[in-house]
């Protein structure tokens, strides 16, 4: 088996959007460190960031609700990671890997263990639009993914 390995001096040669500050408000909701890095807004609620995952961070299950619209795209740019859906196996994402998620669908993205990892979130507007944090995606759950 292949293991991936990204290192913090590679990564941020790659990781054009930039790190960002430390994604403070949402910590509660991640296993290890993320970063985050607002990038735009469109006049229709379109908005973008960029989200870094340190090796082995990841989100907590959530739901992007929206009674209709909504959901979120990611936008992978550097390093390594993961996508989980409820139901579904574990994808591996790499840089230039784009992921569409719909609204109302239980997910969780981060980073794998040996790499820096980094997404444009994209929030795709909606009508009664709300993010549902669930539970983290436990130890088990991750450490059966392999790198």
């Amino acid at each position: 088996m292949e293991v991936i390995k990204m290192n913090k001096q590679d990564f941020d040669k790659l990781n054009i959007f930039g790190l960002g500050k430390p994604n403070d408000a949402y910590r509660e909701y991640f296993t290890g460190n993320s970063y985050l890095n607002p990038i735009a807004t469109t006049e229709n609620g379109i908005s973008f960031a960029n989200v870094t995952f340190e090796p082995g961070c990841r989100n907590n299950w959530h739901i992007h609700a929206s009674k209709s619209g909504g959901g979120q795209v990611l936008i992978c740019t550097a390093g390594y990671g993961y996508y989980g859906e409820e139901g579904k196996e574990v994808q591996k994402l790499s840089p230039g890997d784009i992921v569409v998620i719909p609204a109302n669908i239980k997910h969780w993205h981060g980073a794998r263990k040996n790499s820096w990892f980094s997404h444009i979130a994209v929030e795709v507007p909606g009508e009664d639009t709300s993010n549902e944090w669930l539970e983290p995606v436990t130890d088990e759950e991750y450490d059966k993914l392999g790198d």
